[in-house]
């Protein structure tokens, strides 16, 4: 028989992230961050390729990052509106985490597998944010598809790219529950 930890299936099933754009000062310190760097990376990873890595990006650097999301959405040709959101959690962001997706060569270990690494990596580090008190968002958006952003950004090599931005800070305000999905709906048996 199983034995059941009901703290963490509890927080499992309540866990919710925070908006990035309600996370305020104080941000975990160097060494509180480590630990969830730590959490983040006993991620399922076959062939124990790690294929990822982490770029902490601060206070400081979220402003660059802007400038440059606003430079490439012009150069892209982007509607206002959608360079206004792309550099919108750079300059709301106090501080966040980059994981980069790195792609490894491996005969036995597809790219797919990789990428499904790297995204395990984002939702670790995001549950070890709130579980650990702080809140915490898991951010995509254009600039994080753009190989340019990457490469001006965050000097990313050709064989990485971003898995998320993970934002990590000071809750402000509890978020609204929002709709779950139908599991049942979603879910198919086969007995046999």
């Amino acid at each position: 028989m199983p034995t059941p930890n009901p703290y963490a299936f509890d927080f499992l099933t309540t866990r919710r992230s925070r908006p990035a754009k309600t996370l305020a000062e104080p941000v975990p310190s160097a060494a509180e961050l480590e630990p969830l760097l730590v959490a983040a990376a006993r991620t399922p990873d076959h062939g124990k390729l790690e294929p990822w890595r982490f770029i902490v990006i601060e206070k400081a650097a979220m402003a660059r990052l802007a400038t440059v999301a606003q430079a490439r959405g012009e150069a892209l040709g982007l509607p206002a509106d959608q360079i206004a959101k792309g550099r919108g959690q750079f300059d709301d962001g106090h501080l966040a985490v980059a994981v980069i997706e790195v792609q490894k060569p491996s005969e036995k270990i597809p790219p797919r597998e990789q990428s499904y690494s790297a995204g395990c990596v984002c939702l670790a580090l995001l549950n070890a944010a709130l579980a650990s008190g702080w809140g915490a968002n898991w951010l995509s958006g254009w600039p994080s598809h753009d190989r340019s952003f990457m490469t001006d950004a965050l000097g990313l090599a050709e064989n990485e790219c971003i898995a998320g931005f993970v934002h990590i800070g000071t809750e402000t305000s509890a978020p609204p529950e929002r709709p779950r999905p139908d599991v049942p709906a979603l879910t198919t048996w086969l007995s046999q």
